[in-house]
């Protein structure tokens, strides 16, 4: 009689999910278990938005076990401490997971396989297509431009097509015996982990999404039937449904890429997709180049990647700025409507998040990491690898990243992919009657009709802004080091 743990983490699934898979066939009892860790940085700095979702999630998976007759328990506390309170109260002799690949567990799961060798741990990769240390250059050094990492990862899934042959649901998943489930003294209820506020905002915020792993895979197949046919163009347009809106499932593994690209591709090479298709495909690898980067350059957590950014000088007594630009309250439309709708769905469709994230940056002038730390609190796709690789690149100090002289002008942007200015009459009432030709620049109406409209005066000039930013960026562009 073999008795096992399957440590559930950024895996919440059933579908696809190597190391349930292997627990499954090698264990005649198993407890799956989700432990709310403190030091894991994969949840203890997940935002409040992400906390809502996990728990919703947690209660779909909750139910896909107990559909298969099994059960899943939870626990809070040092997950080293709690694995080991587990294995004693259960009898466990094996334990399963799925890795993570940011600096913090890493180190952590490093020393729980170390703690618990005597059973040994047997890990997986549930999270990614390729591991981090994988897709390398011909020197073995990792990639900072996305195009040959690109190439480089499309050409190994050409030359290896198993590598995204997906594994089926189990069709039997062990129980904890009654009498191994009532020693299980460390464990606690999905309500006792408290990831619901205290307040109610969170069932408006879930009203346009479906959580969980069959949400999830129904709405793969919802985008790959329609939208991801016009996706090339799409995917700009805020007003428009677009993008997949699949972040937030793969961010807690409600499904997997590796799923995502095989329900794609449909046994078809990489270079047989559509224009659109390809680009697509592209997305789902760029998340991949986000945690090799992370992997390979773990300081990008809080520190920018081109050391010259060290030295950057950004504006002094910056706190109402950005108290105004988390509101949704700079007076600039296109921003104000990305912010309010981040804080009233938990998302950004994300051409808004770079002209948002460029106004903080370069109109200003306020460090990269005040607007990745509210992102990851409001978002609930708030991928610690994507967030941190998303807002270096706009900074201009990442990897692959925009040159700091690229700055988005937020009228012609929202003139641009905001044509009609239907996403901002959404997300921003007060400009619900204005025309079409103001509602990207409502300071150019008349004073009367301004008067008319409860709606802030711009909080800087953008082209001033602009071309201190520039003065700025000048000042450390020659430097070396930092």
């Amino acid at each position: 009689m073999s008795r096992g743990i399957l440590w559930f983490r950024q895996d919440l699934r059933l579908r696809d999910n190597p190391a349930l898979a292997a627990a499954s066939k090698e264990c005649d009892e198993l407890l799956c278990v989700f432990i709310d860790d403190p030091q894991d940085q994969t949840i203890s700095q997940l935002g409040a938005a992400s906390r809502v979702w996990l728990h919703h999630s947690l209660t779909a998976l909750q139910a896909s076990l107990r559909k298969k007759g099994s059960e899943l328990y939870f626990a809070q506390g040092p997950s080293q401490e709690v694995l080991e309170e587990l294995i004693s109260q259960s009898g466990a002799q094996r334990i399963y997971w799925n890795r993570c690949y940011d600096p913090v567990t890493i180190e952590r799961d490093k020393s729980i396989k170390t703690a618990l060798s005597d059973l040994q741990p047997r890990t997986f990769n549930g999270l990614l297509i390729h591991e981090p240390w994988e897709n390398l250059k011909s020197d073995g050094s990792p990639y900072r431009v996305y195009t040959p990492y690109w190439r480089a990862a499309a050409t190994a899934l050409g030359k290896e097509p198993d590598r995204l042959q997906t594994l089926n649901m189990p069709r039997n998943i062990p129980a904890l015996s009654d009498v191994a489930a009532q020693a299980l003294a460390a464990c606690v209820s999905l309500e006792q982990l408290e990831l619901l506020p205290c307040r109610d905002w969170h069932e408006s915020m879930l009203k346009d999404w479906q959580v969980g792993e069959d949400a999830a895979q129904a709405q793969v197949e919802r985008f790959l039937k329609s939208a991801v046919h016009g996706y090339d163009e799409g995917r700009n347009l805020p007003a428009e449904q677009g993008t997949s809106r699949l972040s937030p499932h793969l961010h807690f593994g409600e499904v997997s890429p590796r799923h995502i690209l095989n329900r794609l591709l449909l046994e078809r090479r990489l270079s047989a997709l559509s224009e659109s298709e390809t680009t697509f495909a592209k997305e789902i690898l760029w998340r991949e180049f986000a945690y090799s980067l992370l992997f390979h350059f773990p300081q990008t957590i809080d520190e920018p990647l081109d050391p010259r950014f060290r030295k950057f000088e950004w504006a002094e007594q910056t706190d109402e700025h950005l108290r105004r630009w988390q509101r949704g309250m700079t007076g600039v439309p296109i921003v104000d409507a990305g912010m309010r709708e981040l804080y009233a769905t938990g998302w950004m469709h994300n051409r808004v998040r770079m002209i948002v994230a460029s106004y903080l940056i370069k109109n200003l002038l306020i460090p990269w990491q005040a607007g990745e730390q509210w992102f990851r609190d409001k978002l609930v796709d708030a991928d610690l690898a994507s967030n941190c690789m998303g807002w270096q690149w706009t900074a201009g100090c990442g990897a692959d990243a925009a040159p700091f002289f690229r700055i988005f002008n937020p009228v012609l942007q929202g003139e641009k992919f905001d044509k009609q200015g239907d996403y901002v009459r959404r997300w921003v009432p007060e400009l619900a009657e204005v025309a079409k030709k103001y509602v990207h620049k409502p300071w150019e109406l008349d004073a009367q009709t301004r008067s008319g409209i409860d709606y802030p005066e711009p909080l800087v000039d953008l082209k001033q802004s602009r071309e201190r930013a520039l003065t700025s960026f000048t000042a450390i562009k020659g430097t070396k080091t930092a």
